[in-house]
């Protein structure tokens, strides 16, 4: 049985951006990610080894997010990167990462990087 596990407004305070202050103030972003997987074992036996512990997949994230980088895709590239190297059940992963406040000259609510990747 196909199935999809998402996190929604995982929220974080980081040191992310393109600009020298932008690393050194910091910044709130947020993360989404969906991850899809077979989760024919977990619905079956009802037992948490069996599917993507929610946990776990935070910490991989909320480690992710205390590496400062200066852009989001290469930020959401990463999260990508490790939840495959820790999950290899996971076929398919869409993360949403967003910068609240972004310095775009303007007011902007925030802005978002959305990836996708299958293997």
């Amino acid at each position: 049985m196909q199935g999809k596990i998402t996190l929604e407004g995982m929220e974080f305070f980081a040191h992310h951006g393109y600009y020298a202050e932008e690393q050194k103030i910091g910044n709130k972003f947020a993360v989404d990610i969906t991850i899809s997987t077979d989760l024919s074992d977990a619905a079956e036996h009802d037992d948490l080894k069996e599917t993507i512990n929610y946990e776990s997949l935070y910490r991989l994230i909320r480690h992710e997010m205390s590496e400062s980088t200066k852009l989001l895709e290469h930020l959401g590239k990463r999260i990508i990167d490790v939840v495959f190297d820790h999950f290899p059940d996971v076929y398919e992963i869409e993360v949403r990462v967003s910068k609240y406040n972004p310095p775009v000259g303007g007011i902007c609510h925030k802005a978002t990087v959305t990836l996708i990747e299958k293997r």
